[in-house]
Protein backbone atom coordinates (compact mmCIF):
# COMPACT_ATOMS: atom_id res chain seq x y z
CA UNK A 1 0.00 0.00 0.00
CA UNK A 2 1.28 3.47 -0.84
CA UNK A 3 2.71 5.22 2.25
CA UNK A 4 0.70 8.42 1.58
CA UNK A 5 -2.55 6.46 1.35
CA UNK A 6 -1.73 4.47 4.49
CA UNK A 7 -0.91 7.70 6.36
CA UNK A 8 -4.24 9.21 5.24
CA UNK A 9 -6.20 6.15 6.36
CA UNK A 10 -4.49 5.99 9.74
CA UNK A 11 -4.70 9.72 10.49
CA UNK A 12 -8.32 10.12 9.36
CA UNK A 13 -9.56 7.00 11.11
CA UNK A 14 -10.77 5.34 7.90
CA UNK A 15 -10.95 1.59 8.57
CA UNK A 16 -8.91 -0.71 6.40
CA UNK A 17 -7.99 -4.39 6.35
CA UNK A 18 -5.54 -6.63 4.58
CA UNK A 19 -6.70 -8.41 1.48
CA UNK A 20 -7.15 -12.12 2.05
CA UNK A 21 -6.15 -14.63 -0.54
CA UNK A 22 -7.98 -17.68 -1.76
CA UNK A 23 -6.35 -20.24 -4.02
CA UNK A 24 -7.22 -23.59 -5.56
CA UNK A 25 -4.39 -25.94 -6.57
CA UNK A 26 -5.66 -28.69 -8.86
CA UNK A 27 -4.62 -32.03 -10.37
CA UNK A 28 -1.30 -32.37 -8.57
CA UNK A 29 0.57 -34.78 -6.32
CA UNK A 30 1.99 -34.43 -2.82
CA UNK A 31 5.77 -34.00 -2.87
CA UNK A 32 6.34 -33.23 0.83
CA UNK A 33 4.57 -33.76 4.12
CA UNK A 34 6.47 -32.47 7.11
CA UNK A 35 6.40 -31.58 10.77
CA UNK A 36 8.04 -28.37 12.00
CA UNK A 37 8.37 -27.20 15.61
CA UNK A 38 6.28 -25.96 17.37
CA UNK A 39 3.58 -28.43 16.43
CA UNK A 40 2.98 -27.28 12.87
CA UNK A 41 2.31 -29.56 9.92
CA UNK A 42 3.34 -28.68 6.36
CA UNK A 43 2.48 -29.84 2.87
CA UNK A 44 3.91 -29.15 -0.58
CA UNK A 45 2.24 -30.16 -3.81
CA UNK A 46 3.98 -30.66 -7.18
CA UNK A 47 2.68 -27.37 -8.51
CA UNK A 48 3.76 -25.43 -5.40
CA UNK A 49 7.19 -23.82 -5.17
CA UNK A 50 7.39 -24.15 -1.35
CA UNK A 51 5.72 -26.07 1.46
CA UNK A 52 3.08 -24.28 3.52
CA UNK A 53 2.04 -24.62 7.17
CA UNK A 54 -1.59 -25.74 7.29
CA UNK A 55 -2.43 -26.89 10.83
CA UNK A 56 -1.47 -27.78 14.39
CA UNK A 57 -2.63 -31.23 15.61
CA UNK A 58 -2.96 -30.01 19.22
CA UNK A 59 -5.06 -26.87 18.87
CA UNK A 60 -7.47 -25.00 16.61
CA UNK A 61 -5.63 -23.53 13.60
CA UNK A 62 -6.45 -20.14 12.17
CA UNK A 63 -4.58 -17.54 10.13
CA UNK A 64 -5.26 -13.87 9.48
CA UNK A 65 -7.31 -12.98 6.45
CA UNK A 66 -9.96 -15.69 6.74
CA UNK A 67 -12.65 -16.88 9.13
CA UNK A 68 -12.01 -20.55 8.32
CA UNK A 69 -10.41 -22.63 11.08
CA UNK A 70 -9.18 -26.21 11.36
CA UNK A 71 -9.57 -28.19 14.57
CA UNK A 72 -7.03 -30.71 15.84
CA UNK A 73 -8.94 -33.82 14.74
CA UNK A 74 -9.54 -32.41 11.26
CA UNK A 75 -5.84 -31.49 11.10
CA UNK A 76 -4.87 -35.11 11.80
CA UNK A 77 -7.35 -36.39 9.23
CA UNK A 78 -6.15 -34.02 6.49
CA UNK A 79 -2.52 -34.84 7.31
CA UNK A 80 -3.40 -38.54 6.98
CA UNK A 81 -4.99 -37.83 3.60
CA UNK A 82 -1.79 -36.12 2.44
CA UNK A 83 0.35 -39.01 3.75
CA UNK A 84 -1.84 -41.51 1.93
CA UNK A 85 -1.72 -39.51 -1.30
CA UNK A 86 2.09 -39.25 -1.00
CA UNK A 87 2.54 -42.97 -0.28
CA UNK A 88 0.24 -44.12 -3.08
CA UNK A 89 1.13 -41.49 -5.67
CA UNK A 90 -2.52 -40.43 -5.90
CA UNK A 91 -3.45 -37.22 -7.66
CA UNK A 92 -4.96 -34.51 -5.50
CA UNK A 93 -7.95 -33.20 -7.43
CA UNK A 94 -8.39 -29.93 -5.52
CA UNK A 95 -7.03 -28.15 -2.47
CA UNK A 96 -8.50 -24.79 -1.40
CA UNK A 97 -6.13 -22.54 0.59
CA UNK A 98 -7.29 -19.38 2.38
CA UNK A 99 -5.53 -16.64 4.34
CA UNK A 100 -3.67 -13.38 4.21
CA UNK A 101 -0.46 -14.90 2.82
CA UNK A 102 -2.04 -17.04 0.11
CA UNK A 103 -0.58 -16.12 -3.30
CA UNK A 104 -2.39 -15.67 -6.62
CA UNK A 105 -0.86 -18.87 -8.07
CA UNK A 106 0.23 -22.21 -6.64
CA UNK A 107 3.87 -21.61 -7.59
CA UNK A 108 4.15 -18.23 -5.84
CA UNK A 109 4.24 -19.15 -2.13
CA UNK A 110 6.51 -17.13 0.11
CA UNK A 111 8.89 -18.79 2.55
CA UNK A 112 7.31 -20.05 5.78
CA UNK A 113 3.75 -19.03 4.83
CA UNK A 114 0.67 -20.35 6.59
CA UNK A 115 -2.83 -20.99 5.29
CA UNK A 116 -6.06 -22.70 6.25
CA UNK A 117 -7.12 -25.57 4.03
CA UNK A 118 -10.89 -25.46 3.66
CA UNK A 119 -11.26 -28.28 1.14
CA UNK A 120 -9.14 -31.18 -0.11
CA UNK A 121 -10.15 -33.96 -2.48
CA UNK A 122 -8.32 -36.87 -4.09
Amino acid sequence: MNKKILFFLVTTGVPFSSVAGSLVCENTKVTKVAYHANNKLMVQLENMNRPVFFCNPETQWSVSGTNYVMGPETCKTVFSMFLTAKATGATITRVHFDGEHVPAKCDQWGAWNSAVIRYVNF
